[in-house]
């Protein structure tokens, strides 16, 4: 039922808007993008781990709960893209720019998806999507020039790396989807961020001490949260929706995470919101909005 796919995406995207928020909290108290992700990964990767075997015993096999070594093999490699590439573009971004800038980049991502889909599978290109996706990063621009006066190359620096984290998920969300409905959502994602944290694992074991994950009790609670509800409940959440409803369809529902996380900057973080976020978050999310109905029409 598409209400379903509806709703899981719904969640994800919420879910999935925490995320800049937890690894905001943890910046503060001096950990580095690296090791913060390594912890994210190396409390998920049992999980997914253990609901990966249990997925693939006999007696709990779904219609789609199958899996060959060539399919093993596509949907690790999807999921270095999407959660290992990205995450430590994201991560590092983070590091420059507000959450609030973040979150309103990496969600320009559909436009990519758009791009990506012409180019790679005859997927065409409307004149209306684009002009949406001409408003959107038009409220990008105000927010990005106003960010270059304050912090200067920071900020280019920070925007280009969330950017390039955009295009990353674009990627997945299009590879990603064929995967899916062969192997089943429940393993794909098992598979996919196992072997995303595999690697997040291995970069940080040869860029940084293992004592350097010696963290603070608050450190590790926050990287519990970030684990449990920004990547292990969304990631299921999202892919589940893929199954269901299309990756456009996913986008549109989207809307809710960049709101959500400007809300939560400002009650958490205390970012300072102005008339002109106002402005440019309204621009960026109307842009996409519609570009996405465009789509689907």
């Amino acid at each position: 039922m598409p209400w379903v796919g509806y709703g899981l995406a719904c969640s994800g995207a919420t879910l999935f808007a925490t995320k800049a928020i937890i690894v905001k909290l943890a910046y503060a108290d001096g950990v580095d993008a690296e090791t913060l992700l390594a912890v994210r990964m190396i409390l998920s990767l049992p999980v997914y781990l253990a609901i990966g075997l249990h997925a693939l015993l006999p007696s709990q096999r779904g219609p789609f709960d199958r899996l060959s070594g060539t399919l093993a093999f596509r949907a690790a490699m999807v999921g270095a893209i999407g959660y290992w590439l990205s995450s430590v573009l994201d991560f590092k971004g983070l590091e420059l720019i507000s959450a609030q800038l973040e979150r309103l980049i990496l969600f320009t991502y559909p436009f990519f998806v758009m791009l990506f889909g012409a180019a790679f599978f005859r997927q065409p290109i409307k004149l209306k999507s684009l002009a949406a996706f001409t408003v959107s990063y038009g409220g990008l621009l105000l927010l990005f020039l106003r960010d270059l006066s304050v912090q200067g190359e920071d900020a280019a620096l920070g925007a280009g790396f969330v950017l390039a984290a955009g295009v990353s998920f674009a990627l997945y969300q299009l590879l990603a989807k064929t995967v899916i409905v062969q192997m089943g959502p429940r393993l794909f994602t098992c598979v996919a961020m196992s072997a995303a944290s595999v690697v997040v694992i291995a970069q940080f074991l040869l860029t940084h001490p293992v004592g350097q994950l010696a963290l603070t009790p608050h450190l590790w609670m926050l990287g519990v949260a970030l684990a449990i509800g920004g990547t292990i409940m969304p990631s299921f959440f999202m892919n589940a929706a893929l199954h269901r409803i299309s990756a456009q369809a996913n986008s549109m529902i989207g809307t809710l995470s960049p709101i959500i996380t400007i809300l939560l900057a400002v009650a958490i973080l205390a970012e300072p919101l102005s008339g002109l976020d106002v402005v440019a978050a309204l621009l960026v999310i109307v842009g996409v909005f519609f570009a996405t109905m465009a789509d689907r029409r």
